[in-house]
């Protein structure tokens, strides 16, 4: 089997100050028959660990299931192993006080929503948000946690499709929770299919992924979105972005306007840097624009990009369904959620 093809592509002379002169792509774990490397990617500094989730696939019986798995990373070795927990299914993940907080899709008789979960054995979970006030989320997605506290998450309708949860009881939207006041808000709506979801470094801005493109479970309709938010609905391949403004005490987000357009497609996770250029898992690898909207290049990855995290100072673990890959940039490009490495 020929090895996958990786590499960067670069379209403006400032990616070099992301990637370095001498960036790096090295194939860290496959498994050839399981989707084990797919959403989340949460990377715990203090034990090196890294926390995944898998894509569905069908069990010994032919039944839709998914696992939960954490890799060792010690030395430049990786161990894979799964991770016991009663959540039904989940998706993306973010570090939370001395845990995980994970989405959880829910099934058809149990109501998701965020869960956090210990990352010590036996993974103990307790459920932090069920519910839009009473009515069940859709299928929560993914999920970034403010400096202030707050929990941002993203809620689309892909459980429905997929024959996961029973048909939606709400719009796909972006909400909000506020642990202080256990107030949840619905913050951003007219999203085909909002997914990844992420601050600026100076939480001024909110970008969310909107991967309308893939719909009904499986099929792809090139016509529908495939962008990043910060203010406006599109049908393509879009991002968008927000900008945050404070009223009567409270967040919202104003200025929705399109951020960036993924000609790789169906844009799904999502990053900042510490210089606050933008990074996203498409199907061609992972894209970087700068803050004004520029594509300055990609880190191609045979197979697309689902999801990925930074972790240590210039490091990048990216998944890609079956492998999992560690991408060395520049020392100097710091992811903004964890900040390691920044000054």
């Amino acid at each position: 089997m020929a090895a996958p093809v990786v590499g960067f592509a670069s379209y403006h002379a400032t990616f070099s100050n992301v990637t370095g002169p001498d960036p790096q792509i090295t194939l860290c774990q496959e498994d050839p028959l399981l989707p084990i490397y797919h959403e989340a990617g949460v990377f715990i500094q203090s034990t090196g660990e890294y926390f995944v989730t898998s894509n569905l696939y069908p069990d010994e019986t032919g039944k839709l299931t998914m696992v939960f798995s954490k890799i060792r990373i010690t030395d430049g070795s990786y161990a894979c192993e799964r991770v016991q927990t009663e959540m039904s299914v989940g998706n993306g993940g973010v570090n939370y006080k001395d845990g995980i907080l994970w989405c959880d899709y829910g099934s058809l008789t149990k109501v998701g929503g965020l869960i956090y979960m210990s990352i010590n054995p036996p993974y103990q979970i307790e459920p932090v948000v069920e519910t839009f006030n009473g009515v069940p989320f859709n299928s929560v997605n993914d999920v970034v946690v403010a400096e202030d506290g707050a929990i941002w998450w993203t809620d689309p309708i892909y459980g429905y499709e997929q024959g996961l949860r029973p048909p939606p009881q709400l719009p796909a939207q972006v909400y909000r929770y506020d642990p202080n006041t256990k107030s949840v808000r619905a913050m951003a709506d007219g999203f085909d299919r909002p997914n990844g979801i992420c601050f600026s470094p100076n939480e001024k801005v909110v970008y969310v992924t909107d991967t309308g493109i893939v719909h009904h479970g499986h099929s792809v309709d090139p016509t529908r979105a495939s962008t990043m938010y910060v203010d406006m609905p599109s049908f393509t391949h879009l991002r968008y972005a927000f900008d945050v403004a404070i009223t009567a005490g409270e967040p919202f987000l104003i200025n929705r306007r399109l951020f960036a357009f993924a000609d790789g497609r169906a844009p799904d996770g999502i990053k900042c840097d510490m210089e606050g250029n933008v990074y996203s898992g498409c199907r061609d690898g992972i894209s970087v624009w700068s803050p004004g909207g520029v594509l300055l290049g990609k880190i191609l990855i045979e197979g697309g990009c689902c999801n990925f995290s930074f972790c240590r100072a210039g490091e990048i673990m990216a998944m890609n369904q079956t492998r999992l890959w560690r991408i060395q940039l520049a020392e100097t490009t710091v992811g903004a959620l964890l900040r390691i490495g920044s000054k």
